[in-house]
C-alpha cells in the first residue's frame, strides 16, 4: 500500500515584521524558515531599508526555526550591500543552530570585519 501525498508547504511560512521606531537602526524580526521558497520577501525588505542607509541594520533570528544556503546568502547579501552603504549588520538573537552555520561558513569571520571606512588606511588593509 502507498502513503497518500500530504499537500503541506515545503517550509513554514516566513514572518517579516520591521520596527522603524529607530531610524538610524531599524529592526528587521526574522520568524520561521529562511529557505529558497520563502527567502525573497526578506531580501526585498533589507533593499528597502539599506537604501536609507541607516547606521545599523538589525536583523532578529529569536524566532528562526530554520534556515537554508539561500536564507545565508540573504544574510551576507546585507552584510556586502551594507558595507558599499556604509551600514552595520547586527545579528540579533541567533539560534544555536544559525550561529554553528554561520561559524562552519566562516560568516562569522565575514560579518565581524570592519567596515571599510572604519579601517585604517594603509596599503596592507586595502584590500582586505
Amino acid at each position: 500500500m502507498v502513503a497518500p501525498r500530504r499537500n503541506t508547504p515545503e517550509a513554514t511560512p516566513l514572518n517579516i515584521s520591521v520596527d522603524r521606531s529607530d531610524p538610524v537602526a531599524p529592526v528587521v524580526k526574522v520568524g520561521g524558515d529562511l529557505a529558497f521558497t520563502t527567502a525573497a520577501p526578506l531580501r526585498a525588505e533589507v533593499d528597502r531599508l539599506l537604501a536609507e542607509r541607516p547606521t545599523t541594520l538589525v536583523l532578529d533570528f529569536g524566532d528562526l526555526l530554520f534556515i537554508d544556503s539561500t536564507g545565508l546568502s540573504v544574510i551576507v547579501h546585507a552584510w556586502r550591500e551594507g558595507q558599499q552603504c556604509g551600514t552595520a549588520l547586527l545579528l540579533r538573537e541567533p539560534p544555536r543552530f544559525l550561529t554553528t552555520i554561520l561559524d562552519m561558513t566562516g560568516v562569522t569571520g565575514l560579518l565581524s570585519r570592519p567596515r571599510p571606512e572604519d579601517r585604517p588606511a594603509t596599503d596592507s588593509s586595502a584590500f582586505a
